[in-house]
């Protein structure tokens, strides 16, 4: 008799025949400017049960260019593995044809060129219309949000959140988790949950002085004939990887020993279908997938992944929905018996000018966004190279971020927070000042100005660099490696903290960082309370202004080995 594992894995093949492949001809069709709505959309129902994930929206409205990240190193058990995959690499790993437009959408090969012929994607309108679609057909899918909503955007940090809040409720969300809405603060972060008309979930959100749940852990969906719970996993690394002073009433953590307790509670409820709701990135998932059992679907966020098929471990599978509205995930599931016997998956590309805007989000954005109109749009300069910023070293927008607080703040070395999120600006462009914001806006921007020793810079990327290349997963605490301007050095991924780091040296003079020297460095994120200093939008917007242009020179001051 045919195993559940193995009804699974034929679902795995399947869907990613259908999920990946079934949309092959595109490369075709593109040619032809044939291209269509129809084709992105299309879909064989399947099942009982349908969810829609999205996750990472980082507050982005509109469409947007992004490039996705040419260097993303997995090590230990994951090394060589998808996310860990890119270029040519990924289009291979998943039988995509060079050039193609999901191509395009999911690699950063020939970005420049393909995005001319392919055009933004993204846009909350464009979000709308896919959601609409896939309801049309399957009235009671459900809308999940992975969190890292609220943050990311000059409007969101103008509102709050509010501008960002607004349009998700519009688009039927019915369920969220989180990670940077924290940034907002706690009493923020209370006022908006306490207005939601969905559950803020977390089952890893505990209150920091009793030691008591916080928040609801999971919520339940009659659908389909079947009963389904959502446990929520907000991000586990919140008091580390972002500042702790900001809710110092909550604590986070991963919680695998609760989060079974959770599954067994809902199982023990009648839960035909377990989904859990994730912002703890994908090979932090992959391992709780692992030790958590009674999973059946993780659909997973935080690491901005976009993988065009499930990945199944045991008998979970985990979706991974991109980042910056770039994609919906569809799934449809077969649940029957009390169990998942199977799916059908799709990532959904939103190719702005191949999907009709819906009126209503789009006269909503609008409205959210008129009061800042000018501001928004104020050209600031213009750009001759490619900005973007992702992948696990530095990208063109944190040279442009580190080469501003050089000069702005009369430093010889700076350093940029390894965050993920940011939108892309294409060579000739305008840079306006929300293209700056897109890439700066948080609630703690100061740019500060410091001494630090050779011997700390060391220690800290040492520190970085295993948060990011730690084997265990659950050490992994979030970001991309710190990036750096004014300083090189090298990096072996493969060795143990305390060793990754070498050849330190101070590029403007080409000697070596001498560990007992004191440095002027300047940067920006600090987690700490009371760091003083201009945000750093000022100091790159004034930057900007002064050269006029912006033209990068490529970075090779980090060599990596090890990979």
């Amino acid at each position: 008799m045919i195993s559940r594992r193995e009804f699974l894995q034929a679902s795995v093949a399947a869907s990613a025949l259908y999920g990946a492949s079934g949309v092959g001809n595109w490369s075709r069709l593109a040619a032809q400017q044939a291209l269509t709505q129809d084709q992105l959309l299309q879909f064989d129902a399947f099942g009982n049960v349908t969810l829609i994930h999205i996750t990472d929206i980082h507050a982005q409205l509109k469409p947007i260019w992004f490039r996705e990240p040419e260097i993303n190193i997995g090590v230990g058990d994951v090394k060589g593995i998808p996310p860990h995959v890119t270029g040519m690499d990924f289009i291979k790993e998943f039988n995509l044809q060079p050039g193609s437009p999901e191509a395009y959408a999911l690699t950063h090969e020939d970005f420049t060129a393909l995005g001319k012929t392919y055009g933004k994607m993204g846009g909350m309108d464009r979000v709308a219309t896919v959601v609409k679609s896939i309801r049309a057909e399957r009235p009671e899918a459900i809308i999940l949000d992975g969190g890292d909503t609220w943050h990311g955007s000059m409007t969101s940090l103008l509102t709050k959140g509010q501008d960002v809040v607004n349009v998700m409720n519009k688009l039927g969300v019915e369920a969220m988790t989180s990670h940077w809405e924290w940034t907002l603060g706690t009493e923020r972060v209370q006022e908006i949950v306490g207005a939601l008309p969905f559950p803020f979930l977390g089952q890893n959100i505990f209150d920091a002085e009793w030691d008591e749940p916080a928040f609801e852990p999971y919520t339940w969906f009659e659908r389909g004939g079947a009963k389904v719970a959502v446990i929520g996993q907000a991000f586990p690394y919140m008091p580390i990887a972002n500042p702790g002073w900001m809710f110092p009433e909550y604590s986070f953590g991963i919680r695998d020993e609760r989060m079974q307790e959770m599954v067994e509670e809902v199982r023990a409820a009648g839960a035909d279908l377990v989904v859990v709701l994730s912002h703890n990135g994908f090979d932090v998932d992959r391992k709780m997938a692992s030790r958590v059992k009674g999973i059946d679907v993780i659909l997973t966020g935080h690491t901005h992944d976009a993988i065009p098929e499930p990945v199944l471990v045991g008998e979970t599978i985990l979706i991974a929905s991109g980042s910056h509205g770039k994609y919906v995930s569809r799934v449809d599931l077969d649940v029957r018996d009390g169990k998942m016997m199977g799916f059908r998956h799709k990532l959904i590309p939103i190719f702005a000018d191949v999907i009709t805007p819906d009126t209503e989000m789009a006269d909503l954005i609008d409205a959210e966004r008129a009061p800042f109109k000018d501001q928004l749009e104020e050209v600031i300069g213009k750009t001759e190279s490619l900005l973007y910023r992702r992948g696990n070293f530095n990208g063109t927008w944190d040279d442009l971020i580190c080469d501003a607080m050089l000069s702005e703040r009369d430093a010889e070395i700076a350093m940029s927070p390894g965050v993920r999120w940011g939108a892309s600006v294409m060579p000739g462009q305008d840079i306006t000042r929300e293209d700056i914001h897109n890439a700066t806006s948080m609630t703690y921007p100061n740019c500060y100005r410091t001494e630090m020793t050779g011997e700390f810079l060391n220690v800290v990327l040492e520190d970085v660099a295993d948060n990011l290349f730690n084997t265990d997963p659950y050490y992994q605490q979030g970001g991309d490696m710190v990036r750096v301007g004014g300083l090189g050095y090298s990096i072996d991924v493969s060795r143990p903290i305390g060793s990754r780091i070498s050849n330190m040296t101070l590029l403007k003079t080409g000697e070596a960082i001498d560990p007992a020297r004191t440095y002027i460095v300047a940067g920006w994120a600090s987690v700490n309370e009371g760091t003083e200093g201009p945000p750093i939008w000022d100091v790159v917007e004034d930057h900007i202004r002064k050269i006029g242009t912006v033209k990068l020179d490529p970075n090779t001051s980090v060599k990596v080995t090890g990979v």
